[in-house]
């Protein structure tokens, strides 16, 4: 997800409702140490307020995680879907599935979670009245084009597909088999909702109500969440520490300098001017580790302009003018790796990643660039403008870096420029509403460790993180047989032959891997990232 990644919300709703409190964080009002100590973290606000199935960016991603449990959680430290409020996922045909929850979980207001907090939320995200931007996700449930139709309204209040059985059970029919659909089930789009999210929306927008281990105390836009552990919370995972304060920032460059100076504990993404110093700064208190997360320019197919005729060959021409292995070593001091296909390195070969995949299209080759992008028609504009979100990720200087290797490749030193945007809000914005008339910053932090996620929720016609609306249908089909497939290395091999449709066309131009980076204060321990790239933050301990 979600920086890196998609996003399907409405901010203000919350800002305006949520209202700020003393809470601790950092210096001096950090509430103590032990298990009562509370942390505090940079953060960015999110797009839009926290329904489960309308975020899929990582702002709102990182509260999810600690608001909600659902069926599956993915192991902090190997990414594996374990089952959390499943006690069983029964399949005989991998397209008729019967969920059995396990017994003594509640939602933070004493109410139980039932198959109906579930088959509800669902039914919730999968309406198209209710405009939720994951709603796709839902899509391989029967009956969703009734109520989620292309055209038109919906003929249905609620998925056919899903049935409650009694309070511990619900099933679910697809609409074709897909084998690892139980993997899925540990992304938040798929979490369990309360009562009062239905019957008094606004109150539970306002303060949001959940059954992780942290409760939401409160939330200042441009200020400050504060997340306050649940002491009633029954999983395994309980927070190690009293809570924890997300603190906005719009420079990930001042976060980490309010870090060195003591102010602040946790800053999950060090930015890139920051690298030749961090292991000084910090020692062994430096997190570098390879994540689920790629960085990819996408084009906005929308504009006639870029789905023109020849432009795969101009896309192509701009991903060999890309010089990718001196802008990862001189930007990001090798703490991304050149990108060699679509995915991401975490998967394995037997889960899909193919460092062949992308060939001689992701390899700098300044003679053949010129030429793709002239036999192409040339850049529609004649000047590429790179969008990105001004405020966090260092993104200006690897988009400088991106543009001079375009500009000393195609010998014009105005081919390329970048187009910065001031928030991550604003920019994701922008996208949603289809505004973009060039490239654009589209790094994806994968939902769950399937190469399944990392190429149908971005390519597939209409999926819900498709925003420069590529489309191709036989990738679609490819994707579809796969999803299909029971023979998990056969639908692997589909999926990498949807992947190399995706290529031909130069879909998005895939730049590089990034690893999980972030730095932490003495004050703190136990401190890691998860496959996420997204801080254990129940398992952080105050000292």
């Amino acid at each position: 997800m979600r920086g890196a990644r998609h996003t399907k919300w409405a901010t203000c709703a919350v800002a305006v409702a949520l209202t700020a409190t003393a809470c601790g964080g950092g210096g001096d009002d950090s509430g103590g140490g032990g298990a009562s100590g509370v942390v505090s973290s940079s953060w960015g606000d999110p797009q839009n307020p926290l329904e489960p199935s309308n975020t899929n960016e990582v702002q709102g991603g990182k509260v999810l995680d600690m608001l909600f449990r659902g069926l599956k959680r993915y192991d902090p430290k190997t990414g594996e879907a374990k089952n959390m409020l499943a006690e069983k996922i029964d399949t005989k045909d991998s397209q008729n599935f019967t969920v059995t929850l396990k017994d003594g979980w509640t939602f933070s207001n004493g109410e139980k979670v039932t198959a109906t907090s579930f088959v509800d939320a669902w039914n919730y995200g999968a309406h198209l009245k209710n405009n939720q931007k994951n709603a796709y996700f839902f899509g391989y449930i029967e009956g969703y084009d009734k109520v989620h139709p292309e055209k038109g309204k919906a003929s249905a209040g609620a998925l056919s597909g899903l049935k409650v059985k009694d309070p511990r059970t619900f099933t679910v029919k697809l609409t074709q088999k897909f084998s690892t659909w139980p993997e899925t089930l540990g992304y938040a789009a798929f979490a369990p909702l309360p009562k009062v999210f239905f019957d008094d929306h606004d109150a539970w927008l306002s303060k949001p109500v959940g059954n992780g281990p942290y409760t939401v105390d409160s939330y200042t836009k441009g200020s400050k969440m504060s997340m306050r552990k649940w002491e009633d919370y029954p999983g395994s995972d309980k927070a190690k520490n009293g809570g924890v304060d997300l603190k906005v920032y719009t420079d990930n460059n001042t976060a980490y300098t309010d870090l060195t100076a003591g102010n602040l504990d946790l800053v999950d993404d060090v930015p890139a001017s920051q690298l030749k110093n961090v292991k000084a700064d910090l020692g062994d208190r430096y997190i570098n580790t390879p994540a689920g997360i790629i960085q990819t320019l996408a084009f906005p197919f929308y504009d006639k302009k870029w789905d023109a005729a020849g432009m795969d060959k101009v896309r192509t021409g701009l991903s060999k003018a890309i010089n990718r292995e001196q802008i990862t070593d001189t930007i990001f001091a090798k703490t991304r790796t050149p990108a060699k296909d679509w995915t991401s390195p975490v998967l394995g070969s037997d889960g899909g990643f193919d460092d062949g995949l992308c060939g001689d299209a992701c390899v700098y080759d300044a003679a053949a660039a010129k030429k793709l992008v002239a036999d192409g028609g040339g850049i529609p504009g004649g000047t590429l403008k790179i969008s990105y979100n001004a405020d966090t990720g260092s993104h200006k200087e690897w988009v400088d870096a991106v543009c001079n290797s375009i500009n000393n490749a195609l010998g014009n030193d105005k081919a390329c420029a970048g187009n910065p945007i001031g928030t991550f809000a604003d920019y994701r914005n922008q996208i949603t509403q289809s505004k973009m008339t060039g490239p654009f910053r589209a790094g994806w932090q994968m939902d769950y460790p399937l190469i399944q996620n990392f190429l149908q929720p971005l390519y597939y016609t209409d999926a819900s993180s498709n925003d420069g609306k590529w489309t191709n249908d036989e990738f679609d089909k490819l994707v579809d047989r796969a999803n299909a497939e029971s023979d998990v290395g056969k639908a692997v091999g589909l999926f990498q032959q949807a992947e190399k449709v995706l290529r031909d066309e130069m879909g998005a131009i895939p730049l590089w891997y990034q690893n999980g980076s972030a730095g932490y204060s003495d004050r703190v321990s136990n401190v890691a990232l998860n496959p996420f790239s997204v801080p254990v933050y129940s398992e952080i301990t105050v000292n």
